[in-house]
C-alpha cells in the first residue's frame, strides 16, 4: 500500500471514542479539507446507524457514505427478521468485511463503531485493511496523536458517559489546537440504554462553557499551589 493512500485515511480530521460504564461516547471535529484547502466547515462525521448504535467516518466521503448505507440496510434486516437489534459487534465485523472483501480496491476510510446492546457497551475500531480491534477507547485521523496524549492520561475504566463525555471533547479541542486538518467545532454524540442522541448546539455551547471555566480553575488554583510550594495535587 504507497504511503499516498495511507496519508489520505490520516489527512484531515479526528474522531475520539470512548467506552464508559453505561454508554459510549462519539466525537468528531467538523472539518472537512482537501491537501492544504478547507473544503467544508460543517461536515458531520457521526453517523447514526440503528438507535443502539453509530460511528465515527475518517476518509473519503464516498465511500464512508457507501459504508453507512449498507449498515443500515443490514441492521433494519437483522431487526426485521429477528425481531431484536444487532448486536454491536456484528455491525463491526460485517464493516470488517466489506473492508476486506474491496482490498485490491481499498475503501479510504476508519470506521469507530460504537453502542450499546444486551451484552453492554461496545466500541470496535476498523481500519482499511478490515483490521477490528475491540477498545476502551481510540482515536482516529490527523489529529489522533494529539487526542491520544489527552485520552491515555485521563481514561480509565470507571469513567460514567458523561465523564467520558468530558474527556472527548478536550480530547478533540486538543487536536484543534495542534492539528491544522482538525478544526471548525465538534459533534458529540452519547449512546445509553436510552439510545443514540447527537448534542444540540445548546448543549455543545454549555459544555464548552464549562470545560473553559474549568481550565480557568486548574490554571488559577495551579498558580497558587506553586506560588505557596504546595503539591499540584491540592490544586485538584
Amino acid at each position: 500500500m504507497s504511503n499516498n493512500v495511507e496519508e489520505k485515511i490520516l489527512h484531515g480530521t479526528t474522531t475520539v471514542g470512548i467506552k464508559a460504564t453505561d454508554g459510549v461516547v462519539l466525537c468528531a471535529d467538523m472539518r472537512a479539507s482537501a491537501g492544504y484547502f478547507i473544503a467544508n466547515n460543517n461536515t458531520m462525521k457521526i453517523q447514526k446507524i440503528e438507535q443502539h448504535v453509530g460511528l465515527t467516518l475518517a476518509g473519503g466521503v464516498a465511500d464512508a457514505q457507501n459504508i453507512v448505507d449498507v449498515l443500515r440496510y443490514h441492521a433494519n434486516l437483522h431487526r426485521i427478521q429477528n425481531q431484536e437489534p444487532i448486536p454491536v459487534n456484528s455491525l463491526a465485523r460485517l464493516t470488517s468485511l466489506m473492508f476486506h472483501q474491496n482490498r485490491g480496491y481499498p475503501f479510504i476510510a476508519d470506521i469507530l463503531v460504537g453502542g450499546v446492546d444486551a451484552k453492554g457497551p461496545a466500541l470496535f475500531n476498523i481500519d482499511m485493511f478490515g483490521s477490528v480491534e475491540n477498545k476502551n477507547y481510540v482515536t482516529t485521523g490527523s489529529g489522533s496523536p494529539v487526542a491520544y496524549g489527552l485520552l491515555e492520561e485521563e481514561y480509565n475504566k470507571d469513567l460514567t458517559l458523561e465523564d467520558a463525555k468530558v474527556v472527548a471533547l478536550r480530547a478533540v479541542k486538543a487536536a484543534i489546537t495542534r492539528n491544522i486538518g482538525t478544526g471548525d467545532g465538534i459533534n458529540v454524540a452519547l449512546v445509553d440504554k436510552n439510545g443514540f442522541r447527537l448534542l444540540t448546539e445548546e448543549q455543545k455551547k454549555a459544555e464548552r462553557a464549562a470545560l473553559t471555566t474549568a481550565k480557568f480553575m486548574w490554571n488559577f488554583l495551579s498558580g497558587v499551589a506553586l506560588k505557596h510550594k504546595l503539591p499540584l495535587e491540592c490544586a485538584a
